[in-house]
């Protein structure tokens, strides 16, 4: 197919059409040369190692993107493999001279993308990325001394007022190529296949897709958004937007939420600047990652591999398997297994219990999220972990220990959270409450007939030994 002069749109973690950079670029150059788009999703190395969540959830957004592509009469080409050598195949076989993609920023995604772009250019191919997974690039951002941020709220202040571009639609018209070329099929992938009997149980809280996820956010701006300061703790209340999953995907882009955020702060409504905050955090996450990558495994702050952590241990499976014996942070895990997300409150909590009160290293948890959530990304659960644990970017971190008690009285009076996913705890559990036992491991051997577990240890016993360990550690 030589001579084709098509332009290969290498999508990554941008499963959209609109607000797309990448798209747009290569519907321009194709309208220049009088080729097609050839869009192109490429399972390499770091999509294979993801975690059996996130990577049945890749699988369903590939698929919602490959059927909005054919109701426009277009194809996602599917290749498996190390992508500059797919991308240079692909090239050879359609005659494509342009190759564009929407950058990343952890440091294995970076390290890879210089490569490919060095071998394409190499080969003669024009190589070219864009922004659109971030509002801001991460070195865009500055202190007044001209290093970056540390600390977030001066982060905020700092981009809160900085312009951002507003999305732009989908192309009205994207050219198709004279002849696709060959393609892999998703369902021989197998993305699934370690969920196994858990698939079903979450597949019922997703939301899948581009439209699906601007669906969300109209029904939050128009019906959740006015409370969201006052009640987003409120784990019971759905409160929240729900759409780091689709933002994980980008199957929505930042813009868009950021410019509904901000139309909304402007129209006075209350909930509006949180709303933006929480954007920002994330923001906040990959300007820490791209600047300081060692948070995604190393602690972020110097001095903390001294700390007393413990590795894997029963206690930290008896958390793994939401049978702490501590209610709230037992609903916590639940939910994660049947919803695949994990309200933000229920955690800190969570992580708190497990790094401070079992003194269980924050990466054996990490590495647990990783696994099971579906909104699994990179820079927030690192530096989400390590703010939890201490030993990330905050500025009085040691002394912070969530009481699950107190917390569930603070922010669960009704006890509604709790019954919702502890059966044990219910005479009369409900349907999502009893999934749990649906989408557990069979290995775990768990049903809702066996006693509510006791707890490991007690809550002022752990808090007190997180605190002394932590007063060692600083007067090292």
């Amino acid at each position: 197919m030589s001579g084709n002069s098509g332009v290969i749109w290498w999508v990554r973690r941008d499963l959209r059409l609109s607000d797309n950079a990448a798209l747009l670029a290569a519907c321009a150059r194709a309208r220049e040369t009088g080729g097609g788009v050839i869009p192109v999703f490429v399972l390499d190395g770091p999509a294979e190692a993801l975690g059996a969540a996130p990577r049945w959830r890749l699988g369903l957004g590939l698929e919602a993107l490959a059927d909005s592509l054919a109701e426009r009469g277009l194809r996602l080409i599917l290749r498996r493999g190390a992508p500059g050598a797919q991308l240079g195949r692909l090239a050879r076989e359609t005659g494509a001279g342009d190759v564009v993609w929407n950058r990343l920023y952890d440091p294995e995604s970076r390290e890879r993308d210089t490569q490919v772009k060095q071998a394409l250019r190499q080969a003669g191919l024009s190589a070219r990325s864009f922004a659109g997974h971030l509002l801001h690039e991460p070195w865009s951002v500055e202190t007044g001394q001209g290093g970056f941020y540390r600390v977030y709220s001066p982060y905020w202040r700092a981009v809160r007022g900085l312009p951002v571009p507003a999305p732009e639609a989908a192309p009205a018209v994207i050219p198709a190529p004279a002849q696709w070329p060959a393609s892999d099929r998703l369902a021989h992938w197998r993305l699934g296949a370690a969920m196994n009997r858990g698939a079903p149980v979450v597949a019922r809280h997703c939301r899948v897709g581009e439209a699906a996820a601007q669906g969300r956010l109209e029904a939050f701006i128009d019906d959740r958004l006015d409370d969201y300061r006052a009640r987003r703790d409120f784990p019971a209340e759905g409160a929240t937007s729900g759409l780091s999953e689709n933002l994980t995907y980008g199957e929505i882009s930042p813009r868009r939420l950021w410019h509904a955020g901000r139309a909304a702060m402007e129209e006075g409504r209350p909930g509006a600047e949180h709303f933006l905050k929480e954007l920002v955090w994330r923001e906040f996450a990959w300007h820490l990652m791209y600047h300081t990558p060692h948070i995604a495994e190393q602690n972020w702050r110097e001095g903390w591999e001294r700390f007393p952590w413990r590795g894997d241990n029963a206690q930290a499976e008896a958390w793994r398997q939401g049978r702490t014996g501590v209610p709230l942070v037992d609903a916590a895990m639940r939910e994660m297994y049947v919803t695949g997300t994990m309200h933000n409150r229920a955690r800190m909590i969570a992580a708190s219990y497990l790094s401070k009160h079992l003194l269980t290293d924050w990466r054996v948890g990490q590495a647990w999220f990783a696994e099971c959530l579906v909104d699994w990304d990179a820079a927030s659960n690192a530096m989400g972990w390590q703010w939890v644990a201490g030993c990330g970017p905050d500025a009085a971190p040691y002394f912070r220990i969530f009481n699950p008690e107190t917390q569930a009285a603070k922010f669960d009076p009704e006890g509604r959270y709790i019954a919702r996913f502890v059966a044990e705890l219910s005479d009369a559990p409900g349907r999502e409450a009893l999934d749990f036992f649906e989408a557990a491991p069979r290995s775990w051997g768990l049903s809702p007939e066996q006693p509510y577990a006791s707890p490991a240890i007690g809550l002022k016993e752990g808090r007190a030994r997180a605190l002394a360990a932590h007063e060692a550690l600083r007067g090292r």
